[in-house]
């Protein structure tokens, strides 16, 4: 008898019921025996897979492996190049301003005033309360913009004329940055408002390029109105006070201040907390550069702050203290944050001691020099 794949064992069987039990006996011992060589067969292709996932798994965390090597080597090579470069650098001293270099830092005044230039006036009597080197004449950096915020005012331009930051308003002389890139629009009131506020130089320096008759003309009306003021100590060059050539006494800023205070959109301009422009997709936010506006010690009409190296920090303002207009005028501070305290210990001295506010006599003179000017 003959099975489907292999030969039976020739066996002699009378019965055929016998005959049919081992010819079925014999076909599932072939199916059993099938089954059994694909099981193995599957058995060998996952041992396969599972040697070729190991080979891809070890692979990756070889390199991994090498990744977290490299970036360590990478921390390390990082770290000896920043030593290297720092023992490279040189530190350079900070310019010294005009005023350390006449010495007149050595004054010395019974407010402790780290400006070594003060002037602190009643607005309405005239009379001087302080006055320290109030004729020595520096560097007032951006105090210069409230004169050229007074021309722009004055001329009666249309505050809604829109302008264009040009190359010519990039800043050559410090280098100084700006958010106004070349090529942004604004009006000429939003122009003028950042210069007085956020003391934006290629605002300032828009406003005299566009000025009629441009920026020649425009410097040189900024010098005939000082003189017709009686400012005969200043001198301006440039709308912005970046350049150190633009001088000035603290006399003669608070003639300036008292005369700008005439003009409500200057006082309300210089004194506006903060304030937005539209830059195409942009919506810039600009804070006042002096702090005191936001302050509720504070009741101040106009201000102006400055710094250029060769002048310090420079603060102007018009403010009412113990019920009193006054006109302050701080020059060539050291720190940052000294010419807001020289105000501040000011304020404090005149509402403790309203009193003794002399009719006569002010309160504190220092002069190292009746008259200085520095070139």
């Amino acid at each position: 008898m003959t099975g489907s794949a292999v030969n039976a064992p020739s066996i002699q069987l009378e019965n055929p019921l016998h005959k049919r039990i081992i010819t079925g006996v014999f076909a599932l011992a072939c199916l059993i025996c099938g089954a059994g060589a694909q099981a193995l067969a599957a058995q060998g292709d996952t041992v396969i897979k599972a040697k070729a996932t190991a080979r891809v798994k070890a692979k990756q965390a070889t390199k991994q492996v090498a990744k977290q090597v490299a970036k360590q080597v990478s921390k390390q090579v990082s770290k000896q190049a920043k030593k290297s470069a720092a023992k490279r650098v040189v530190v350079v001293p900070s310019k010294p301003s005009f005023g350390e270099v006449a010495g007149l830092h050595g004054a010395r005044d019974d407010f402790a005033l780290k400006s070594s230039v003060a002037l602190v006036i009643d607005q309405d009597t005239k009379e001087v309360l302080i006055q320290k080197n109030e004729s020595a004449v520096l560097p007032i950096a951006s105090i210069t913009k409230l004169m050229t915020g007074v021309l722009v005012s004055e001329a009666r331009l249309p505050m809604d004329e829109l302008i264009t930051i040009s190359q010519a308003d990039v800043d050559t002389e410090k280098g100084s940055r700006s958010r106004l890139g070349v090529g942004t629009v604004l009006s000429r009131g939003e122009l003028l408002h950042l210069a007085l506020m956020a003391s934006e130089n290629r605002a300032a320096h828009a406003l005299g390029r566009t000025y009629p008759g441009g920026l020649g003309v425009f410097v040189s009306l900024m010098n005939a109105k000082a003189n017709a003021l009686g400012m005969h100590a200043t001198k301006y060059v440039e709308p912005t006070g970046l350049s150190s050539k633009n001088q000035s006494s603290a006399t003669d800023l608070a003639t300036l201040v008292g005369y700008a205070y005439g003009d409500a959109t200057l006082r309300e301009l210089s004194t506006s907390p903060g304030y937005e422009v539209e830059v195409g997709r942009r919506t810039l936010r600009y804070n006042n550069t002096n702090r005191l506006v936001k302050s509720s010690s504070w009741d101040i009409g106009l201000q102006k702050t400055g710094y250029i190296s060769e002048a310090g920090q420079c603060l102007v303002m018009q403010a009412k203290v113990a019920g009193r207009k006054l006109i302050m005028v701080f020059l060539d501070s050291a720190g940052k944050l000294s010419r807001i305290a020289d105000a501040e210990r000011v304020r404090r001295w005149v509402e403790s001691n309203p009193a003794a506010l002399s009719r006569n006599a002010p309160l504190a003179t220092v002069s190292l020099e009746p008259r200085l000017r520095l070139n």
